[in-house]
């Protein structure tokens, strides 16, 4: 009787053992986590701030609930999700909301940590796929950039629809597929050609970009990724194209 092949999961172009990706992933973010946010204003023409800023308006953070950032790294959403929450919170009343940010990169999270926080948020170390809270306990879950890092973007979203309670808004923000011709080309000569070698010469390490670049062709476009959602167990999947395609947020709801 032969032994099952232990599952895969692609790393950039190559596919690994699936428990070996999530080696080699915190590898990459060990690497680049004290050059990460100047990387992403650099490698994006701080059109990533726009990204976000669309992401925390569509959440509609408000008070009193509980909002958990998977993959939230140095905190760019979750203080965006704080301060509307405090924003609305002053207009309207009520309490406090709560902000997680969970990083399965412990340097991830100590970069976050020595920007500085905002009242509401708290942080923690886990695993995207084996989140650390109860069934529906959570009000909204977003993922900005890092499902597709995740060994089994399948059991993440199994796992955003278990801590979401009824009702619970997900949002997802990654990379896609530009929707132009012209686009995906010029794209293609950017990211391959001069996101590895900025990385090299600001966080001195041009490999671990080209995994990044190589991720982001590896993973599914805006359609299929929908579809992966909605047999997660979300309703009213949806997604909205950014920057014609460069990026996609997509959304859904726990119901």
């Amino acid at each position: 009787m032969t032994e099952a092949a232990a599952p895969t999961s692609p790393f950039g172009f190559r596919d690994v053992d699936a428990r070996e990706k999530v080696r080699l992933v915190r590898g990459v973010f060990d690497s680049v986590a004290s050059s990460y946010d100047r990387m992403n204003d650099l490698m994006s023409g701080g059109v990533h701030r726009l990204w976000k800023d669309a992401t925390a308006a569509r959440l509609n953070p408000r008070p009193g609930e509980t909002i958990l950032d998977v993959a939230g790294g140095t905190g760019d959403l979750a203080r965006r999700y704080a301060r509307l929450a405090r924003g609305a919170q002053r207009r309207n009343g009520g309490p406090d909301a709560s902000v997680i940010v969970l990083d399965y990169n412990a340097e991830m999270i100590r970069a976050g940590i020595d920007r500085g926080a905002e009242p509401e948020m708290s942080w923690v170390v886990g695993d995207a796929m084996a989140l650390p809270l109860p069934d529906a306990s959570v009000d909204a879950y977003s993922i900005g950039f890092g499902i597709r890092n995740v060994a089994d973007i399948d059991q993440a979203l199994r796992e955003a629809r278990r801590v979401l309670k009824p009702g619970g808004r997900f949002l997802c923000l990654e990379f896609s597929r530009p929707t132009a011709a012209a686009m995906r080309a010029a794209y293609d000569a950017w990211s391959f050609h001069a996101i590895p070698r900025i990385g090299g010469w600001v966080a001195g390490d041009a490999e671990s970009y080209v995994y990044l670049v190589e991720s982001i062709r590896r993973f599914p476009d805006q359609t299929t990724f929908a579809g992966m959602i909605h047999d997660a167990g979300f309703g009213r999947v949806g997604h909205t194209n950014l920057s014609g395609g460069v990026a996609a947020l997509h959304h859904g709801w726990a119901i």
